[in-house]
């Protein structure tokens, strides 16, 4: 193997330059400021955690865990997400505070696979965790807070898809009962939206003509809350049908935000960890063929660490949201440059500081070291001279 020259890096991890920096930073503001509005406080978890508590309640496969072992010889692992970190906090350190907590985060999370096919090994994520309430509305509170972040990271056109885990596995239950292989291959169609695999899968199991309409039934259910009730003809199972009552709670919830436009209701979701238990959405901008934005309910996640507690929450992917999306922000503002001679440094660097209380950016040089007129390269907003041919008369 040979040994990576100087400049190289690993794959799957980049270098963030200035004007990318400055981006990511005003996403980073904007959106944990919106997310402070509706009361999430910010926290900050470590870069690695222990594998058998955070690396497993994760539900992160092992295959994408980057794994180090320390001094002792226990197995660390780079954070895959923030919600396990945070469900280990909110079951520790913060055990005695009442709840709901709200909590925020921006936060680079690792994952081992996204190295192929070009994607990245570490990314960012801003985010909340809405711990001790499984009413419908915190799960439509932090949909809608979602839409907000969104519009506060400068997302202007957008669509969430929500649906429910309860009724997919009340509808498979019903359909497929102890075949819990069947089911699971039937889930893992829908999770790749592989609609013709599911089809195809369906078929091959041998069931009853009307059992096989039912579960290609389940395609067609996508729209508004009438949805709700078409699903609620395919399956009488109480577990759909209660998932069925929550969603209609929640998007009654959203129609009071005033954002249910921005949402449909796609019962094929099902969300890409394990560990979600009810609702799950996720949202999509118009200008990226893939999420920016995922979340839901996870109930049972806390007894991992010994709180029996509901939790549900979002992170936005803002590094999909930093590359593919348009800045609103446009050009940013450039410094001014004040070039002084050595005997009135004292009034340039005052003025500096003027310019910098103000709110504006300032940079200062000796005009023996300024090479040619600054403000022709661009990068100032204007040039001062503090030297010997303008100074103020005696």
């Amino acid at each position: 193997m040979s040994k990576p020259k100087g400049f190289e890096k690993p794959v799957g991890v980049r270098d963030y330059l200035p004007r990318a920096t400055r981006r990511l930073r005003r996403i980073e503001r904007s959106v944990l400021d919106c997310m402070g509005r509706w009361g999430y406080d910010p926290i900050k978890t470590p870069t690695m955690e222990y594998y058998d508590t955070v690396g497993i309640a994760s539900s992160t496969p092992d295959r994408k865990l980057y794994k180090l072992l320390n001094n002792r010889g226990q197995t660390l692992v780079l954070r895959s997400d923030m919600t396990a970190p945070i469900a280990r906090v909110a079951s520790s350190l913060l055990r005695e505070e009442p709840l709901p907590l709200r909590l925020s985060y921006h936060a680079n999370v690792f994952r081992a696979i996204e190295e192929e096919a070009g994607r990245e090994a570490e990314f960012f994520q801003t985010g909340v965790e809405l711990v001790g309430d499984r009413s419908p509305e915190a799960d439509a509170e932090v949909i809608a807070l979602a839409i907000a972040s969104l519009q506060a990271a400068g997302v202007g056109t957008f669509k969430f898809a929500m649906g429910h885990v309860g009724f997919l596995n009340g509808l498979f239950d019903e359909a497929l009962p102890d075949r819990s292989d069947a089911q699971q291959a039937l889930k893992e169609r829908l999770l790749h939206r592989d609609y013709v695999g599911f089809r195809e899968t369906a078929e091959s199991l041998g069931l009853k003509p009307e059992q096989q309409e039912e579960l290609e039934g389940l395609l067609r259910l996508r729209g508004g809350v009438e949805v709700c009730e078409q699903a609620a003809g395919l399956s009488g199972h109480t577990l759909a049908q209660e998932s069925l009552a929550h969603l209609r709670s929640v998007w009654e919830a959203l129609v009071d935000y005033g954002v249910s436009q921005h949402v449909l209701i796609d019962l094929t979701m099902i969300g890409d960890f394990s560990y979600y238990t009810g609702m799950v959405f996720e949202g999509y901008a118009a200008e990226l063929g893939f999420p920016v934005c995922s979340g839901g309910r996870y109930d049972n996640l806390l007894r991992q660490f010994g709180r029996d507690v509901p939790a549900t929450g979002f992170a936005l992917k803002t590094t999909r949201i930093l590359d593919g999306v348009d800045d609103p922000a446009g050009e940013e503002e450039r410094p001014a440059l004040i070039v002084y001679e050595a005997n009135r440094r004292a009034e340039a660097l005052a003025e500096a500081a003027r310019i910098r209380a103000e709110g504006g950016a300032a940079v200062t040089r000796l005009a023996a070291e300024s090479a040619g007129e600054e403000s022709e390269s661009g990068r100032y907003s204007r040039v001062l001279r503090l030297t010997a041919e303008n100074a103020p008369a005696n």
